[in-house]
């Protein structure tokens, strides 16, 4: 796992600008602390930071071949789970190989096949090829978007990086968000390709992007499809099986400590078990998060009935894991340093609040012990898993299925901003806009009722939608420590599989994510193979509640902050004065939000573009 950026200018000599190329690539520092390289031609400028997990000596980058008709550079973030197989046909083919690593892999079977290389890849990764034999930057991205890939295009070539900071690093890149920015960081629809930065683009997830003198061009070499299915139940459970234990077995491959991520829930339970078969005399090793007096003074709430830990120790004791709790305390939470972190990381203006101020913490921790992790993402999506997607009323909605439930860390309303911004951002009319957008996308196929084909519709909104945000999140929170996190259920192979299952299928025994209970209920005890779906956990502790108000006091006596012309001051005045027990889940959500975006604009400096 590692950082890239890059640069490449048709009309000036980049040899020449060291300066800002080792700016762009400082900026990636936290994605990979173990290396540094970059690499320049006249008319491309590549930089990298390397996190090593497999060929710790032989996978330094930038990675090159000379060729008859010139040099081909790549920078690679990510992993091939795939790679030795790949190796060998490469081998086969004549290729010669100076390193045991997937980076070369890339890089050979990128000369061997061009951008096609990517249409057999199996893993997470983001990658740029400078080929000067063509003199053309092909971006390629995996399938479903684990690992993130940004490009600003400019007047004579394009910018891009990892993450948005590589790309603002360099004085091409204006940092500029507009209303459209902000409309799409508030209206929680995760538009394919949109960045939130003003003339900036994501890399889309199963996309090849190619610049050249010509301009910028976009193929897609891989999308999520409809499909007959032609398994009956039985051999679907056992194909299920099959595949989550070939990719479990591929994405432990590592040179480097790794663990797992345990919440007690069917989804990491799964991987744990699975992954302790694999490797038999070896402990697994876990990591759980927690918060101080949580589980003694519980109170269930709209998506929560039980507290993890319980569920966590029956895996533990059932697999029989080497097992660490991560207990963080509200103070820690509510740090604003922690904030300010999480805010630099993501380059966004609203955070999950506690939700990942903890996993960043958590993510800290574990990699004082571990470089690789697998976490369970995209299951619940792939599967069937959240509880909306199984509400009448939300099923039933001609809208996104988190945005209808609206419940949970996602507030649609805008709690706390100021009305006069709102009314500009037209929220409602751009969601639905999108809605419309990503239902056309959806092939109905062989969907035998109306019923199957709108839960058709659900899941790919969620894949296609909600799961890349998400990943993103887990990938730059998990990434500004250092911590590779790898997302088996995110394997292609599988999310082509059951997508196309039919929902009588899917929750086949009455319940959500039937299909994996089904695959995986022998490795586990029944307390969590049967338990509810749980998210991630957010603390109940008032302290909290109580420092939330009293930085939002601090920021509301700053009168002249520009973040009030998107914050209702007296608003948040009236929040910070109420009692922490009537502060409700929407008035904690628009007092995390104001400090979001205050912070945002003191860490990033944005300009902002209301008109």
């Amino acid at each position: 796992m590692c950082g890239i950026t890059g640069w490449v200018s048709f009309d000036r000599d980049l040899t020449r600008e060291p300066e800002v190329l080792g700016a762009m690539t400082r900026t990636m520092a936290c994605r990979g602390p173990d290396a540094s390289g970059t690499w320049t031609d006249r008319h491309a400028a590549l930089g990298h930071r390397r996190l090593a997990v497999i060929d710790l000596p032989g996978g330094a980058q930038p990675m090159t071949a000379r060729t008859p008709g010139g040099e081909v550079a790549l920078v690679y973030s990510g992993e091939c789970y795939n790679y030795v197989e790949l190796r060998e046909e490469l081998v086969g083919l004549g290729e010669r190989f100076t390193t045991s690593s997937d980076t070369e892999v890339v890089l050979r079977g990128y000369l061997r096949w061009g951008a096609a290389v990517a249409d057999r890849l199996n893993g997470m990764y983001a990658f740029a090829v400078w080929d000067a034999r063509d003199r053309k930057l092909v971006m390629v991205r995996d399938r479903l978007g684990i690992k993130p890939l940004y490009y600003y295009p400019t007047a004579d070539g394009l910018l891009f990086g990892s993450e948005p900071k590589a790309i603002l690093a360099n004085p091409l890149a204006e940092r500029v968000v507009d209303v459209d920015g902000l409309r799409e960081s508030l209206a929680y629809v995760f538009t394919p390709g949109h960045a939130i930065w003003a003339g900036m683009r994501q890399v889309e997830p199963g996309t090849v992007v190619t610049a050249d003198a010509d301009g910028v061009r976009e193929r897609t070499y891989w999308r999520l499809e409809t499909r007959a299915h032609e398994d009956d139940l039985e051999t679907t459970v056992g194909r299920v099986r099959e595949l989550l234990d070939d990719t479990v077995a591929r994405q432990l491959v590592a040179d480097v400590p790794r663990c797992l991520l345990l919440s007690g829930g069917l989804d990491s339970g799964a991987l744990t078990a699975l992954a302790a078969a694999h490797l038999g005399d070896e402990r697994v090793r876990t990591f759980a998060v927690d918060f101080t007096g949580q589980t003694e003074h519980f109170t269930p709430d709209e998506l929560r009935d039980t507290p993890d830990a319980p569920f966590v120790r029956d895996v533990v004791r059932h697999v029989g894991t080497e097992h660490a709790d991560i207990v963080l305390d509200p103070k820690g939470l509510a740090d604003p340093e922690v904030r300010r972190a999480a805010i630099v990381a993501r380059d966004l203006p609203i955070t999950l609040g506690d939700m990942d101020f903890s996993l960043y913490l958590l993510f800290k921790e574990i990699r004082a012990r571990s470089t690789v992790a697998l976490s369970g993402e995209s299951a619940d999506e792939l599967f069937g898993g959240y509880r909306h997607i199984h509400t009448p009323q939300v099923q039933q909605a001609h809208a996104f299925p988190w945005i209808a439930f609206n419940v949970g860390p996602l507030d649609k309303d805008g709690h706390g901003l100021d009305r006069a911004f709102l009314d500009r951002l037209r929220l409602e009319e751009y969601r639905g806009d999108q809605y419309a957008r990503a239902v056309a996308g959806v092939e109905r196929g062989d969907a035998g009722d109306d019923h199957e084909h709108r839960m058709r519709i659900m899941i790919h909104l969620h894949l296609t939608r909600f799961l890349r945000w998400l990943l993103d999140r887990k990938d730059r929170l998990s990434m500004a420590v250092g911590l590779e996190v790898r997302v088996p259920f995110c394997d292609h192979r599988l999310v082509e599989y059951v997508y196309n299952a039919p929902w009588s299928f899917k929750n086949y025994d009455g319940r959500e994510k039937s299909l994996l209970r089904g695959a995986v209920e022998d490795v586990l005890p029944h307390s969590v193979a049967w338990r509810v779906k749980s998210p991630y956990p957010s603390t109940q502790d008032p302290y909290y509640v109580r420092q939330l108000q009293e930085q939002g006091r601090e920021l509301a006596a700053r009168r002249d902050h520009e973040a009030f012309g998107l914050v209702d001051r007296p608003w948040l005045e009236r929040a910070c004065g109420l009692e922490p027990a009537a502060v409700d889940r929407v008035t904690r959500l628009g007092l995390e939000r104001a400090l979001d975006f205050a912070l945002w604009l003191d860490v990033h400096h944005p300009r902002l573009v209301l008109a």
